[in-house]
């Protein structure tokens, strides 16, 4: 019975104080990337390849290939983990593996645009 109400009183602190335990990562549609991610100071990262990313990308992105791990690792430590973080890749599948390397390194705010750089060219006009 303690132990419930230790967890029950746990919960309910933290709910109340704004803070959560862990890291979350929130997948984005286009809409979220227009409204909150173009022209803003973010990190918006293209985990594509290289020539991916020369042969078009998303606002001020920078490339960070997910499938390169042991560079892409080093690259996100340069990042500041309490700053959201936008991830794309083609389609949705990279990215969402970028989501969970970076949520194991410790980022707080993790934002997956599901769709990808497809979605956004296929919906740009």
């Amino acid at each position: 019975m303690n132990r419930f109400v230790f967890l029950l009183l746990s919960h309910w602190v933290c709910c109340w104080s704004g803070f959560t335990f862990g890291q979350e990562i929130t997948v984005v549609d286009r809409q979220h990337i227009l409204a909150e991610v173009i022209g803003s100071q973010v990190q918006l990262i293209d985990v594509r390849t290289h020539t991916e990313y020369l042969s078009g990308h998303i606002d001020n992105a920078v490339n960070y290939n997910v499938m390169d791990l042991e560079k892409f690792k080093k690259q996100i430590q340069g990042l500041d983990k309490e700053i959201p973080v936008y991830l794309y890749c083609k389609s949705g599948v990279r990215s969402k593996r970028a989501s969970k390397l970076m949520k194991e390194e410790g980022f707080l705010r993790i934002y997956d645009y599901s769709g990808g750089y497809e979605d956004w060219e296929r919906l740009k006009n």
